[in-house]
């Protein structure tokens, strides 16, 4: 097991506490981190890898390692996804799966040929809150139809203009900004909870359009920095989403409500372990948010991890996602997002980027 140019602990972390805290018939190791630069020998000793090297190929070659997990930089995703499958070995990819919806197709088809368990690392499904509403959706309490879907994504790390030029301002190399980059769990959500758009309708800005590089000198920006768009769910109903890295105060909020025939769920990242829930089937003098703590036994994930009223975090988010893909390769079930979400999610992803170019209602 591996991870590939490492970008920070969580994933190191979930791996390691899928293996402590949920009962799966496997043994993990932490086999390999693969790295560019010689601080992956540091990381390798801090996390606990037994290994680290510099070459990505030498990770998909060795016979010891099942599973890769790529959190390099977009433009690699696709040549390292394709290696490792044509190696036999299950693949993990950090979202967006890819630069486009033809490159995410191409990995999409490879894992099928492969006949490999794939996941699309889109970790807020693996969010107890976001489980259970998944479920209430699908037990009809919002109602058969389903009206609207908003959501809004705010982070503000590029709020300062002096904030340094890094790979995600590069087109070539991120493929989109806040499109590819937040939006696309904005989308994944959706996906996930209600259905996908048929057409989307967007604009985009860049507010900051160059930046000092790191040593010296300028480079163009040349993604967005902030995206709105409005849509057509399948289903009937209207979406509307934003993107922004441009938020000041909003480190890491991701918000969203869905309003039904017969009720509302509201969510708010910022208090990741409470689902909020408004029954229209209530007597009218009691109506209102139900507040619901999803901590109890019963909740999604719940037998993992701490007594009920004891909340999780961030982190946990990764070896929920987890728990369910190691239960697959270990011959039982999971539900995770795969390589064919992210092709439907890039789809969703690539319209709204042609919206903001043409001006125009465009079709997924």
């Amino acid at each position: 097991m591996i991870g590939y140019r490492f970008m920070g602990k969580a994933h190191s972390n979930a791996w390691r506490q899928v293996g402590h805290f949920f009962d799966l018939p496997v043994d993990l190791r932490l086999r390999t981190v693969c790295g560019r630069s010689a601080e992956v020998e540091d990381a390798a000793k801090k996390l606990g890898w037994e290994r680290a090297v510099k070459d990505w190929r030498e990770v998909v070659e060795d016979p010891e390692i099942d599973v890769v997990d790529i959190c390099t930089p977009n433009d690699s995703h696709c040549e390292i996804a394709l290696a490792a499958m044509a190696a036999g070995k299950a693949v993990v990819c950090e979202k967006p799966l890819a630069l486009d919806a033809a490159q995410a197709r191409k990995m999409a088809d490879a894992a099928q040929t492969a006949g490999v368990p794939n996941l699309l690392c889109h970790n807020y499904r693996g969010i107890p809150a976001v489980a259970l509403a998944k479920q209430m959706v699908e037990e009809g309490l919002l109602g058969e139809t389903i009206y609207h879907f908003r959501a809004r994504y705010a982070q503000d790390w590029l709020a300062d203009p002096q904030f340094p030029f890094v790979w995600r301002l590069d087109a070539a190399v991120a493929g989109s900004g806040a499109n590819g980059d937040i939006n696309a769990h904005i989308i994944d959500l959706m996906r996930h909870l209600v259905g996908g758009v048929e057409e989307v309708s967007a604009t985009e800005r860049t507010f900051v359009k160059t930046r000092a590089k790191v040593g010296g000198g300028e480079a163009e920006v040349t993604v967005d920095d902030a995206v709105a768009w409005i849509g057509k769910l399948a289903g009937g109903g209207l979406a509307n989403g934003e993107a922004t890295r441009f938020a000041h105060g909003r480190k890491n909020q991701i918000s969203w409500e869905i309003n039904g025939s017969h009720g509302s769920l509201f969510f708010d990242f910022e208090d990741m372990n409470r689902l909020h829930f408004y029954d229209a089937g209530d007597p009218a003098n009691r109506r209102g948010f139900r507040d619901i703590l999803v901590t109890e036994r019963e909740h999604p994930y719940g037998n993992a991890w701490w007594p009920p009223g004891h909340i999780t975090g961030y982190e946990h988010t990764f070896a929920n996602l987890f728990s369910e893909f190691v239960s697959v390769l270990a011959g039982g079930r999971g539900s995770f997002p795969t390589f064919e979400d992210g092709w439907e999610n890039q789809k969703v992803l690539d319209a709204i980027r042609r919206s903001a170019q043409t001006r125009s209602w465009e079709k997924v």
